[in-house]
């Protein structure tokens, strides 16, 4: 997180959510609807569906919850007003690009909302993104994850040996129905395939896995089980309890598994009918199978005329998650609650504004101190 204030805030959704427990500044009570909860830049992007469509939508559902759409608007625009910082972009491009994704969010609410978006709208970042994920292949994903595309996966630095009572559970998980559909669900494949688990072991991806079960699954499918074409690589992640705010008396389930997977198949369709909610070793997991499709927009540099684009484009796609969940009286009682409160010379509302201004403030500050401590502790190593 020291690289960047960029990285900083997409590590330490901690800080966000204790401002949001503060108060705020003013933000509007939106209808109470599940939300991503850590609605950053990089927690949007290329999701393949079972038919194989791709499409943008938010790929990371851990803190997805029954809560205030606004959350899930500011989060965002703090993401974007610190990817223009760091791309140097003056103060006044982070103001338009507000303009802009209220204005990206508010077409999402109208009643003949497009479902789809042409590439030529699309900013380069984006367009960019789903270019390697339409050409991307399952050999590519085995080279990232994997190293390479033999069945097993490689022990080391990123892989951990798994324990024989670990072994014996993940073989059980996978003995069972439910397992093989999730295996079996995309169209290219035959539903009464045979599955085969080749390997397994822990996985040791990001700070967020240490402490946590997080296992990587490597699956034969079908008679060409043991070749590219049959191999499947399952993603078993442990649910935690949620730190994003909810909304009082939400109906949500009270396993945390199916708390994500139920928030992925309202906020992001492609990728919640290929989840499943599970318990493994005494523990809530949410299973899913990774397609070399899925990646996350990565906003390191901005040109000004790409931050409008980007920021219009991302909130539509939040605003389109958002938008599904509504009836139509509370779209348009919604999104006419986006049009108030704006000042005479910004056109997006005050509240998203100062909430913007507030966050990044203190992020930046909290990064330096970050950075002042991590120096201090690779000095003392």
């Amino acid at each position: 997180m020291a690289r960047s204030v960029h990285a900083y805030v997409r590590g330490n959704t901690t800080k966000f959510y204790e401002w949001l427990a503060s108060g705020g500044s003013g933000r509007p009570q939106g209808p109470p609807i599940w939300i991503c909860g850590d609605c950053h830049v990089g927690n949007l992007g290329p999701v393949a569906d079972a038919e194989g469509e791709v499409e943008i939508q938010i790929r990371d559902l851990d803190q997805s919850v029954i809560g205030n759409p606004a959350d899930d608007l500011i989060r965002l625009g703090l993401s974007l007003a610190v990817a223009a910082r760091g791309s140097d972009l003056p103060g006044v491009t982070t103001a338009k690009m507000m303009e802009q994704m209220i204005d990206g969010y508010r077409r999402a609410l109208a009643p003949r909302a497009e479902t789809r978006r042409r590439e030529g709208k699309w900013p380069q970042s984006v367009s960019v993104v789903m270019r390697q994920a339409v050409d991307r292949s399952w050999k590519k994903l085995a080279k990232e994850r994997l190293e390479d595309a033999k069945p097993a996966i490689p022990l080391g630095k990123r892989f951990w040996r798994l324990s024989r009572a670990e072994q014996h559970a993940v073989g059980a998980l996978f003995e069972t129905e439910e397992m093989r559909h999730l295996a079996t669900c995309l169209r290219t494949r035959k539903d009464g395939a045979e599955i085969e688990l080749l390997d397994a072991a822990y996985w040791v991806k990001g700070c967020s896995s240490l402490g946590r079960l997080r296992i990587a699954v490597l699956l034969g499918v079908g008679k060409d089980r043991r070749e590219e074409g049959g191999l499947s690589l399952m993603d078993i992640k442990e649910a935690v309890q949620a730190a994003a705010p909810r909304a009082a008396d939400a109906d949500m389930p009270r396993d945390n598994a199916a708390r994500v997977v139920e928030g992925a198949r309202n906020l992001a369709p492609a990728l919640g009918e290929r989840m499943l909610a599970a318990r493994l070793l005494g523990k809530a997991v949410f299973i899913r199978e990774l397609l070399p499709q899925d990646l996350k927009v990565d906003i390191e540099r901005l040109t000004q005329a790409d931050a409008m684009r980007a920021a219009h484009y991302l909130a539509w796609v939040v605003g389109t998650a958002h938008a599904r969940q509504l009836d139509a009286d509370d779209r348009d009682r919604w999104r006419r609650e986006m049009s108030r409160h704006h000042s005479k010379r910004l056109d997006a509302p005050s509240w998203l504004w100062s909430s913007v201004v507030d966050l990044v403030s203190s992020h930046e500050a909290a990064y330096l101190d970050h950075c002042r401590k991590y120096a201090l502790a690779r000095a003392g190593t």
